[in-house]
């Protein structure tokens, strides 16, 4: 059973709406990337109030605060309650002399870069030259790039101080955090279930408030599923917005780095920086990135119907059959909300929905067979001594490999196999084509798509590790839109029975290719006008 704080119909506070002020004349220029008028913005970033970036480089700059005591503050609580959690293999040894080194620019007078100061989770499957990066597997154990991905480098480049590595499944195969090759992360919310996956350590993290932001990956809902099961802001940008170049491949195809974060406005900072073609991957969009931050507007600037006229698809496959009762509540209170923001919410179908699943399951898999064949002992990986160089290959990876890589990259060989491949893999690409064509379709009707993240709130740790199929079950939300390349975004939007205080729900809104700014318009309007809702575990309470 569902429970909400508030009725669902939550109101804007009077407060934020002057009577002076109206909405844009075409509502639907949030969705077609039109700027906001500039009478709305009276300075970079300045309606940001829920921004924890903006907030601490306002410390810095006003001297309310050093980058010293800032990092303190989080590495004492990262230190404190890791123990409890387990987000990270590695933490940074240099994260307090890079905060020293924000001050003496201070004390100095000189310019601060965009993320001074900033502490940042990195998912353990992107690359550090200065820290280990093991994918989550005992086969990269001790193993440390000479080089950083390129999404690492643009934030150091920003002034981002790397804190440490984030737990996740082995080489992003999971959605628990409970198949990674060292640890267990546990749930900020309530220690004795799942984080989610594959990127549980950086949702764990930020949820803990043991980072400000994080990057993680997102191969079929490794972003967004974590975010929804740790009641945190999770971004998955559209298939070549940010360079893969330095991310460990899963499936080349379907792989993206995304971002978590507190709050939409730090999500949108942190996707600023990341975004853009790099010339290290031959994949990456040349498109020109927007402000994403700068194009988020206060509530000030609106009436009571921020959103009127936007028009809204509610998936009908993710809300019935197969969807606990307080999900499907949650997300439908949600929608509910965005009718009272203006938008005018329709159920819709998409024939192809369920086709996504089995289809995903045997692209991504074929994709890493191939991808994993280097980790062979001899390339890449910790090496077994053998006499015969084929035994070499089998010890190094039979010993390096955990249980569930094993068995996908059999599955996955399997369906490339000679007289398997036109039956799975052929037609499963097939699949894909259709699915792409039905979200095309829904997008000419609608502006925003939205579902669930997940059919279920996170479960207990150990519910679902003896049962493969009920875990891949849980990405049946996500793992159309990876398939689609399409951004999505998940806002947490209520809470379900369990744990100490409830667990959180999180709502996925998606939208057009490389529409990422509506996104996070719509995400920053629907989360500002979410009233009584905390998103702040107990743990960070008693921290």
């Amino acid at each position: 059973m569902s429970f909400l704080i508030q009725n669902p119909r939550l109101i804007l506070p009077a407060h934020r709406l002057p009577l002076s002020l109206s909405p844009l004349r075409n509502p639907r220029q949030l969705l077609h990337g039109a700027t906001i008028p500039s009478a709305t913005l009276s300075s970079p970033h300045s309606n940001l109030s829920s921004s924890e970036i903006l907030s601490i480089r306002d410390s810095l700059l006003s001297g309310r605060r050093t980058a010293s005591e800032i990092a303190g503050e989080y590495l004492e609580r990262l230190h404190k309650v890791e123990p409890k959690i387990r987000s990270f293999l590695y933490v940074s040894e240099s994260a307090m002399k890079e905060a020293e080194a924000v001050d003496r620019m201070v004390a100095a007078g000189r310019q601060l870069s965009p993320l001074a100061g900033v502490l940042i989770g990195v998912k353990d499957n992107i690359c550090t030259f200065d820290m280990p990066s093991t994918g989550g597997s005992k086969i990269l154990k001790g193993y440390r790039p000479a080089f950083d991905a390129t999404a690492v480098r643009r934030l150091r480049e920003a002034g981002a101080i790397v804190v440490g590595k984030t737990n996740l499944d082995e080489f992003g195969m999971g959605s628990s955090t409970e198949c990674s090759g060292f640890q267990v992360t546990a749930n900020p919310w309530d220690l004795s279930r799942v984080p989610g996956g594959s990127s549980g350590g950086s949702a764990a993290a930020v949820s803990a408030r043991q980072c400000v932001v994080s990057l993680g990956s997102d191969t079929g809902g490794s972003v967004r599923q974590p975010a929804s099961f740790c009641g945190v802001v999770g971004m998955k940008p559209t298939y070549s917005r940010v360079s893969r170049f330095g991310l460990m491949a899963y499936a080349s195809s379907l792989d993206v780095i995304g971002c978590f974060g507190s709050s939409v406005a730090d999500v949108s900072i942190l996707l600023n920086v990341i975004s853009g073609h790099d010339r290290l991957d031959s994949t990456s969009s040349k498109r020109d990135v927007p402000d994403f931050a700068n194009e988020l507007a206060s509530l000030n600037n609106f009436d009571s119907k921020p959103l009127k006229g936007l028009r809204v698809g509610l998936i009908r496959e993710t809300i019935g059959e197969g969807v606990d009762a307080g999900v499907s509540s949650a997300v439908q209170a949600a929608a509910s909300h965005l009718e009272h923001l203006g938008c005018v919410v329709n159920e819709i179908s998409l024939p192809s929905f369920s086709l996504g699943l089995p289809a995903y399951y045997i692209l991504a898999l074929s994709e890493a067979s191939s991808n994993l064949s280097r980790y062979d002992g001899v390339r890449y990986g910790n090496q077994v001594g053998n006499e015969e160089l084929s035994s070499l290959y089998g010890s190094s990876r039979s010993i390096g490999f955990g249980d569930e890589v094993k068995m996908r990259i059999l599955m996955g060989t399997y369906a490339l196999s000679a007289g398997y491949y036109d039956a799975y893999y052929k037609k499963a690409q097939q699949v894909r084509t259709l699915i792409q064509k039905c979200f095309k379709d829904a997008m000419n009707d609608n502006d925003i798509l939205i579902s669930p993240a997940a059919p279920s709130a996170a479960y207990k740790i150990g519910e679902k590790a003896n049962n493969p199929l009920a875990m891949y079950a849980g990405d049946i939300m996500t793992v159309n839109v990876n398939l689609a390349g399409l951004p999505a975004l998940v806002v947490p939007c209520g809470f379900v029975e369990g744990g100490p205080v409830g667990l959180p729900v999180g709502l996925q809104i998606i939208a057009s290719a490389f529409c990422e700014d509506a996104l996070l318009r719509v995400g920053y309007i629907f989360e500002q006008t979410l009233q009584n809702h905390r998103f702040v575990p107990p743990l960070y309470g008693s921290s």
